[in-house]
């Protein structure tokens, strides 16, 4: 790890500031959970949903690629139910099977978050911005001029780029992970430092004396390290929440440090209760390691859902949408399984003597369930279609089924909340909103209504203005 250091000893920082208020967060009572409610994003992506042949679902605009309008109706309706953030990954490369499959991918999520700012009042909104190839005096810019036109809604996922294919359109090749992260500490750093270069009543507009700020109150910051620095200031005043909240998506033990540190989400990709338990213990214990409380940090697990009136529907919902992807999952499922399974055998279930022969694969998380939903008798379509090779946990079928999972999920404190990931962004946010979150809002496990306009009182998170002096000091 690497930390900033002052060129000169002229100017002091602003960012000192640390209060502290209470959580937002104190919904109607329930049986299990008095006070304590889960928390809900959304991930939007390419304008078309989690499976690559959303886009050509009858009921979809396939333009929708290129349409904020799209990005602005999905996010409208995360909204209409009280979500509290949506987020948007960036992946600056094109890759993928393009001649059949949309990339995930396509606008630039800071100009796509613009467009929503005007278009909603009060949902979170909480971008990736890479650490590795972006300097940070324009994150810092960009990042607070966004926090400020939404009246202090965004975060920002701060992460190094790890795919080569990224770093070639910069003209560049990935440095080591080591490097990656020294470099995401001083970057994150010194953006936080830029943010409070202005100090909360720096700007006065007087008008009635012609002053329109107190210089003395605006300084330069004057950090550099190893790999950045920057001598400030913005020529920015604080937002409505003071700065954007700080997300963190990463993994290992660096992605662990860098959110102990800094984080207030954390974005989660658990594939048990049992992992995602053990995640978020682990960032708990990194946060108080570097002086926070842990209640500080927010843990939310991904899952992809596919709401509908049964589990057939569902189940036929999601062969509808992957089902191109079956010859070569079935081989995987194999694998998984400790099986020769083949393209042929996809209407036939699991005989008794391959169940019996079955063994789950040490190396895959994933491969406990696959074997639990193959042991209900279903035809191996029927057992992919559930999602057992999915990237997240994936829930397909009505909406009390989806709610029992987040409801099991969240009383194990396996997670403060959830980032969803629906299928298909056309139908699939509206049937969540008006599904499963009555159901959760009925049981006291999510709130009915926001009780603040600032993605830091949506997170229940402490004020902060520039740099945590308590994980610097």
């Amino acid at each position: 790890m690497t930390f900033l250091h002052r060129r000169t000893r002229q100017t002091k920082s602003s960012g000192d500031c640390f209060e502290e208020y209470t959580a937002c967060f104190r919904g109607r009572k329930s049986e299990r959970s008095m006070t304590k409610q889960m928390m809900i994003g959304v991930a939007l992506g390419n304008g078309y949903g989690a499976q690559n042949s959303a886009w050509r679902m009858p009921w979809v605009d396939p333009a929708n690629y290129t349409s904020f309008d799209s990005q602005v109706r999905y996010a409208q309706a995360a909204e209409r139910g009280k979500f509290q953030f949506l987020f948007l990954p960036d992946y600056p490369a094109l890759k993928g099977d393009v001649a059949m499959e949309a990339p995930w991918v396509s606008l630039e999520p800071m100009l796509t978050l613009a467009a929503i700012a005007r278009e909603t009042n009060r949902i979170g909104l909480v971008a990736t911005g890479s650490t590795t190839f972006n300097e940070p005096y324009n994150l810092a810019r960009q990042f607070k001029t966004l926090d400020i036109m939404s009246h202090g809604r965004v975060g920002w996922n701060a992460v190094p780029s790890w795919d080569p294919a990224v770093a070639a359109n910069f003209g560049r090749q990935l440095p080591p992970r080591e490097e990656k992260y020294q470099r995401l500490h001083e970057v994150v750093q010194l953006v936080q430092a830029l943010w409070g270069s202005w100090e909360r009543d720096a700007w006065v507009l007087d008008t009635a004396s012609g002053q329109f700020a107190d210089p003395a109150k605006i300084k330069p910051i004057n950090l550099s390290g190893r790999h950045v620095g920057a001598r400030g200031p913005l020529p920015l005043p604080p937002s409505e929440q003071g700065q954007p909240v700080i997300f963190q998506a990463g993994g290992g033990g660096n992605g662990l440090e860098v959110a102990g540190r800094y984080a207030t989400g954390v974005m989660g990709a658990p594939q048990t209760m049992e992992d995602a338990r053990h995640q978020r213990s682990e960032l708990r214990a990194a946060a108080q390691r570097a002086g926070r409380d842990p209640d500080e940090i927010k843990y939310f697990a991904g899952i992809m859902t596919t709401v509908a009136s049964d589990r057939r529907a569902g189940l036929d919902r999601r062969i509808l949408l992957t089902e191109h992807t079956f010859a070569d999952r079935v081989v995987y499922l194999g694998q998984m399984l400790g099986l020769r399974l083949e393209s042929a055998s996809l209407d036939a279930p699991l005989s008794p003597e391959q169940l019996a022969a079955a063994r789950p694969s040490p190396a895959d998380p994933r491969s406990v369930y696959a074997l639990q939903v193959a042991r209900e008798g279903w035809n191996l379509r029927d057992v992919l279609a559930h999602g057992v090779i999915e990237f997240h946990p994936a829930i397909a079928g009505p909406s009390i089924e989806i709610a029992d999972f987040m409801q099991a999920w969240f009383e194990a404190d396996a997670a403060d909340g959830f980032w969803v990931v629906p299928d298909v962004f056309e139908d699939g946010i509206d049937a969540f909103v008006d599904g499963v979150v009555p159901i959760l809002q009925e049981r006291g496990l999510f709130h009915r209504d926001y009780e603040g306009h600032t993605l830091r009182h949506h997170l229940g998170a402490p004020a902060q203005y520039g740099t945590d002096t308590r994980v610097l000091g």
